[in-house]
């Protein structure tokens, strides 16, 4: 995402990282409903504008050059040569459904700020235009690094294509060297897997050992091979033990606690929003409650800042990389894994005093507070208010590639937005979306980030009321449309039968249909609501009777919750007390 680490850092604020933070969550073919591989995303930046970019497809001529921009600050890095002919991309995902996300985990600060031109939102949109499969993707990530240099921080990628789901976790050279580290695995087929803001690759198949490994210096074994399961940098490992990084054994080397090791932060704020998903769709994840709480990371040893690494530092209870769903997992439950505050858990966000006397489960920043010397924190969910835009990828090779792929896209905090189909074949941004409708400091009425944050932030303040109405018509919008979407696909491939570019241009009408209807009733919901709730009531219309000129609404004021009145007590004593 554009989380501006590069521009503002990191910030730790007592002991917590204010992460400009996103989440992952990935699925395989085999543990998707509809056989469809799925990722999801966040783009949760306080000052990141929501829009839905568009790259279309074109034609260069030899010698081209590309300008590179550095993705979060904007500053011109150089230029690398263009390829003949790039795809079609929409957000996150091209026209042959090849869909990437990502979450920063900045890892050892050692290895930030490396020489070279290539940071990792480039890598992200060139990949896109340039590859069809995850399997290029990665090549293209691998070797555009090797040869210009990396320059941002720690990096987990998702990578999907129509077949397979990888996740590869990269992390730079510092000023040791030009270039980067990297482990690229293959969720295995039937498993779903998840990263948030936490290197999770831990120990990794090594290719002297195992058949299904090869290093950088075996690309085409690789991209001939589906049986290969791994790949990784050929001095992922050497590396870190010619700069003290890592003292031990190969075989016992684990990328993330070498390279981004897990503290109370990463597991607090960023692994339990993992542990959140899987916790929905598996069994035994209470055994990784301490640790995703940051409570208890299991150490033989403390963990030494500048020391290298052994097994010893090593936590002995992290949660494993993937697992293996109970039932098959649909693109409403990847939306819905996107919506979560905790609930059901000890840390439900809005079960505690901070969430107001309508249980809103947000928390306003800093998270980090102190009371009379002793550190806490506000938790980090998945669902937060500051995400600029979110989506679910649905690559389903069932289809024709050129028409069958949807990235299900929603702007502003996902526990509050619709998630829109938007197929990336389309060739037209709807204008609500569209790059350059408003920005972060400049308000657009046609804007549908600005709409739904209207629609959000009007919620915070009543909760347990607005929130109700809200999550009533997500359900009809998303359900109608994975409904319909499917007579949608079916009509579009009998055009294409015909005429490919029709089919394209079905699917672009109907996007743009979609999501100016929506964003056209959200803002029409949002005069609903502010009507409805303004000044802290609840007003409903009554019928005007016969013989009167007209009639008030019926206005409710609904009370503060039971708790939220007894520590109103608790702090003012007999003040407020009635004589």
């Amino acid at each position: 995402m554009k989380n501006f680490l590069t521009l503002l850092a990191i910030v730790s604020l007592l002991g917590m990282t204010e992460a400009m933070a996103c989440t992952n969550f990935l699925v395989t073919k085999g543990a998707s409903a509809d056989g469809s591989t799925m990722i999801s995303y966040a783009a949760d930046s306080h000052v990141l504008y929501g829009e839905l970019y568009h790259y279309p497809a074109a034609d260069y001529p030899e010698g081209t050059m590309r300008d590179i921009y550095d993705w979060d600050s904007g500053r011109f890095l150089g230029q690398i040569p263009e390829v003949r002919h790039t795809y079609n991309v929409v957000g996150n995902m091209n026209e042959y459904q090849l869909a990437i996300g990502e979450t920063t985990y900045g890892g050892l600060e050692c290895l930030w700020e490396g020489d070279g031109i290539m940071d990792y939102g480039t890598l992200i949109y060139i990949s896109l235009q340039r590859c069809k499969t995850a399997r290029e993707a990665i090549k293209n990530i691998a070797e555009l690094t090797a040869k210009y240099g990396y320059i941002s921080e720690g990096e987990s990628f998702s990578i999907a294509d129509t077949e397979e789901v990888w996740i590869m976790e990269l992390i730079g050279k510092g000023k040791f060297e030009k270039g980067m580290v990297w482990v690229a695995r293959r969720i295995p087929d039937g498993y779903v897997c998840g990263h948030a803001n936490q290197a999770r690759i831990t120990t990794f198949p090594l290719a002297k050992k195992n058949k299904t490994s090869v290093t950088s210096k075996d690309f085409k074994r690789f991209m001939n091979d589906k049986s290969i399961d791994c790949i990784y940098a050929e001095d992922v490992i050497s590396f870190a033990k010619k700069n003290n990084l890592y003292a031990g054994k190969d075989e016992d080397f684990s990328f993330s606690d070498v390279y981004a090791p897990v503290d109370f932060s990463g597991a607090r704020a960023c692994e339990i929003r993992v542990w959140a998903m899987f916790n929905q769709v598996t069994d035994g994840m209470d055994a990784y409650w301490d640790y995703a709480t940051g409570r208890d990371i299991k150490r033989a040893k403390p963990y030494e800042k500048g020391v290298a690494q052994t097994t010893e530092n090593f936590p002995s209870n992290r949660m494993p990389l993937w697992v293996k769903p109970n039932k098959k997992v649909s693109v409403l439950d990847m939306m819905n894994f996107m919506r979560d505050h905790l609930e059901g858990t000890e840390l439900d966000m809005s079960l505690d005093l901070g969430a107001g006397p309508f249980h809103c489960p947000y928390r306003w920043r800093p998270m980090g507070f102190e009371v009379d010397g002793v550190e806490y924190v506000h938790e980090r969910t998945t669902a937060t208010q500051q995400t600029g835009f979110s989506f679910v990828s649905q690559s389903n090779g069932n289809r024709i590639p050129e028409i069958g792929g949807i990235i299900w896209w929603g702007v502003d905090d996902c526990a509050n937005t619709v998630y829109c189909p938007m197929y990336t074949c389309m060739t037209e941004i709807p204008l609500c979306y569209r790059e350059g409708n408003g920005s972060m400091m400049e308000w657009s009425e046609t804007a549908g980030f600005w709409i739904f944050n209207q629609v959000s932030n009007f919620a915070y303040t009543k909760y347990d009321y607005i929130h109700p109405e809200i999550a009533a018509k997500q359900a009809e919008y998303e359900q109608g449309w994975v409904k319909s979407v499917q007579n949608i696909n079916t009509k579009a491939a009998e055009i294409y039968a015909n005429n490919p570019d029709d089919a394209v241009k079905f699917l672009t009408k109907y996007s743009n249909t979609e999501a100016m209807k929506l964003c056209a009733d959200w803002k029409a919901f949002y005069h609903y609501l502010f009507v409805k709730y303004m000044d802290g009531n609840v007003k409903t219309p009554q019928e005007k009777p016969d013989g009167y000129k007209y009639i008030a609404p019926k206005v409710e004021q609904p009370k503060y919750s039971d708790e939220f009145y007894k520590a109103i007590i608790e702090q003012t004593g007999d003040k407020l007390k009635v004589y």
